[in-house]
């Protein structure tokens, strides 16, 4: 995500109906009812789908295509918000992909389904392994990747849910590209690798809407192990650790914190180590900019959703910290790394209370933006 910028054309949700009074029966009023205007009644499934525009030097310019599904079980408004997100993308340099993300809630929370799926060819940015790598001219793998992960879990209480989690990646027809300036000692899977994890997931949530939450809680903690015997390349275990809180400031302000980890061991490959960066926490760093076993990052933010003086847009801002160590107890202060940002939000679903977010992350190694649908956390 370095020196990237993704547009997105907000003007269309301004859009008066005198603007369009001429065109009544056309296509382009159908297409602005269906993507901009909120017209589903509470209960019933909303679909939204829309274009993106993107640069980075790694890839020149990006098209892609959002898409998001959002629905309660039984249309029954007491339910949570369930959602389906799918993006993809080509650029100018031949790369390209497809994303899907789910959180899937049955009627009264009986079954909680959690996942996502990744398909892309795509440039990786290899700074080493590391809380201290180069300052620059990164080698670039040049790879397709696929990612699976899902958990299915079941509640046992109120708001607790447990269950299995698989985890199947693979990197394949891979091109290891040295910078011209430095040479890296390739490192474990750089060649190609196919890892498939089972464990099993903790999970408490309490949120109703987990793309926009204005107060509750989220704690995961999950352990997979990859194996030989499971048809992995390599032999090693982690646990993962993700706590996510929202408390009201006021009607419209919200404060919330994030805590997340992950901890390895064994002979991890380099794209499954603890990778820092990203949409997700510590925004601004490009997603593996530093890389190990082991990871602790904390973020906060506070949002303004929407302006007091609007009905559609909102903002952000945030700041996270960030450290990686090859152990646990080689985690030290000098190597954690700060970030920080400002955002823009533009209610997309008002009667289901969710936000497209634009935003800018800033390190010391420059901007990232930014464009999704839904909250970082």
């Amino acid at each position: 995500m370095k020196n990237k910028l993704i547009l997105f054309l907000f003007t269309m949700g301004s859009l008066g109906m005198s603007d369009i009074a001429s065109a009544q029966e056309s296509w382009f009023r159908r297409f602005v009812n269906k993507t901009i205007s909120d017209t589903t009644a509470p209960g019933e499934p909303s679909f939204r789908i829309y274009p993106t525009l993107g640069y980075s030097p790694e890839t020149s310019f990006e098209f892609g295509l959002s898409s998001l599904l959002i629905f309660q079980a039984k249309k029954d408004t007491l339910n949570r918000l369930s959602e389906v997100a799918a993006f993809t993308f080509i650029t100018l340099e031949g790369q390209y992909g497809l994303w899907f993300d789910n959180a899937i809630y049955g009627d009264k929370d009986k079954w909680f389904f959690l996942g996502r799926t990744r398909f892309q060819r795509f440039p990786l940015l290899y700074y080493g392994i590391g809380p201290e790598t180069p300052e620059k001219d990164p080698a670039l793998i040049d790879a397709n990747y696929l990612l699976l992960r899902q958990r299915v879990l079941r509640k046992i209480r109120p708001n607790l849910f447990i269950g299995p989690e698989v985890d199947y990646q693979q990197l394949y027809n891979t091109a290891f590209k040295q910078p011209d300036n430095h040479t890296y000692d390739k490192p474990l899977g750089s060649d190609g690798t196919r890892n498939i994890g089972l464990g099993a997931a903790l999970v408490y949530d309490d949120r109703h809407n987990v793309l926009n939450v204005r107060k509750g809680f989220f704690g995961e903690i999950s352990f997979l192990k990859y194996s030989p015997q499971l048809g992995s390349d390599f032999n090693f275990q982690g646990i993962n650790l993700d706590v996510r809180s929202s408390h009201p400031v006021s009607v419209r302000n919200v404060l919330a914190w994030q805590v997340y980890g992950n901890f390895y061991s064994g002979n991890v490959p380099f794209n499954q180590l603890a990778l820092m960066g990203g949409e997700m926490i510590m925004r601004g760093y490009y997603y593996g900019r530093y890389r190990d076993k082991n990871m602790i990052a904390t973020q906060v933010e506070h949002r303004w959703l929407p302006f007091g003086f609007s009905k559609r847009f909102g903002a952000v801002v945030f700041a996270g910290t960030a450290v990686v160590a090859p152990k646990i107890n080689a985690f030290t202060f000098k190597h954690v790394r700060p970030s920080g940002g400002v955002g823009l939000r533009y209610l997309l679903f008002p009667k289901k209370d969710i936000f497209l977010r634009l935003d800018v992350g800033f390190t010391k190694d420059g901007p990232g933006f930014y464009l999704f649908t839904g909250e970082a956390f």
